[in-house]
């Protein structure tokens, strides 16, 4: 059944909202959290949906897992009261010499459930220098993992650029931290998949009997260099859970969902140049003036920019959510606390 939304916003919140949103989590098949990020002035107007009929009186999903990540300097982010049993608190790095650097402090997190330290390593090359087993780096940044995770409930290890020639090398890190943690949950972040894939470094069948939870990322479907589309559309949502419900089953499954949007423009000027190109530009453009500033010619022009945006709303994580439980999936997880539309937590809730 087709749904007809009316959108009604300026283009400044889209541009401000939109365009300036990065820091992903977003699993790095299609970015990561890894840039700045920007969130929305309470000064801004709200943005204003117009729903049609059907598309009113959402149903309370139940859950009796909900996992949310929090970023460090966000904490503010987690109100109290959501219906939410994991936070993961992002986020712990890898330096360039493979120390553990801005390990979160957890009494910065007021909650009561169970907190996870979440730990990324943002480059192939670096990930592969700390994997290298009988290395005295992975050693000591092993180490560094376990002691960081002390006053916490676990650790989760988000590590998305293993590369391909590392999967036995990642799968043996895993049972070195599984074995000093002693008994602190060990949870991994792995890419969604809908199928299996030969040699696959993130095989969720052989990582599943390593780790207690393995929070599958479904989404960035499209991302920023893709062209433009939802970041988890529900058909390839439920392509995804299919095939982790069948590998990893629901007793370990956790279904990542996101609460962020997307822009895309179909023009982007950024780019070097070459002379010919350049005259070409004045020429077509009917450039008028070029000036010199301390010597360097330089001109300015003007073009229309068409942005499309894909975002997420009370309506789209309903669906999704009731899509995830229709399937018994009993565990969620959202990236990130503070990009939610706030109507969501009307339609969530923790089951017994």
């Amino acid at each position: 059944m087709k749904h007809k939304i009316i959108k009604t916003y300026s283009i400044f919140f889209v541009l401000f909202t939109f365009v300036q949103c990065s820091n992903f989590k977003p699993s790095l098949t299609g970015s990561t959290l890894q840039s700045s990020e920007t969130e929305s002035d309470d000064s801004h107007p709200e943005l204003v949906i117009t729903y049609s009929q059907d598309m009113k009186n959402l149903p309370v999903t139940q859950f009796p897992e909900i996992w949310a990540y929090v970023v460090t300097g966000r904490e503010s982010a987690l109100a109290r009261g959501l219906p939410i049993t994991d936070v993961g608190y992002f986020g712990s790095e890898v330096d360039a010499y493979g120390k553990l650097i801005d390990v979160p402090r957890r009494q910065n997190i007021n909650f009561q459930g169970r907190v996870h330290l979440v730990a990324a390593c943002s480059s192939r090359s670096l990930t592969h220098f700390v994997l290298l087993e009988g290395r005295p780096e992975r050693k000591a940044l092993i180490e560094d993992l376990i002691a960081a995770t002390r006053p916490y409930d676990g650790l989760q290890i988000d590590f998305e650029y293993v590369p391909a020639r590392d999967g036995e090398a990642y799968l043996s890190f895993l049972r070195e931290l599984r074995a000093g943690l002693q008994g602190k949950m060990l949870t991994v972040a792995l890419a969604a998949r809908t199928r299996k894939i030969a040699d696959d470094v993130y095989d969720y069948e052989k990582i599943l009997p390593v780790v207690d939870r393995i929070l599958v990322m479904a989404y960035d479907e499209h991302w920023s260099g893709s062209d433009p589309g939802s970041v988890a559309s529900i058909d390839w949502c439920r392509r995804v859970a299919e095939y982790s419900l069948r590998v990893i089953g629901p007793e370990k499954l956790v279904m990542g969902m996101p609460f962020y949007g997307r822009a895309w423009g179909d023009y982007s000027p950024s780019r070097a140049l070459v002379h010919s190109t350049i005259a070409g530009i004045i020429k077509d453009e009917n450039v008028q003036n070029v000036r010199y500033e301390n010597g360097i010619p330089a001109f300015t022009y003007n073009k229309n920019v068409s942005i499309r945006v894909y975002f997420e709303d009370e309506f789209s994580l309903s669906r999704r959510m009731e899509m995830y439980r229709s399937m018994n999936i009993r565990a969620i997880g959202f990236w990130r606390l503070g990009q939610e539309t706030t109507e969501i937590w009307r339609y969530l809730k923790l089951s017994q």
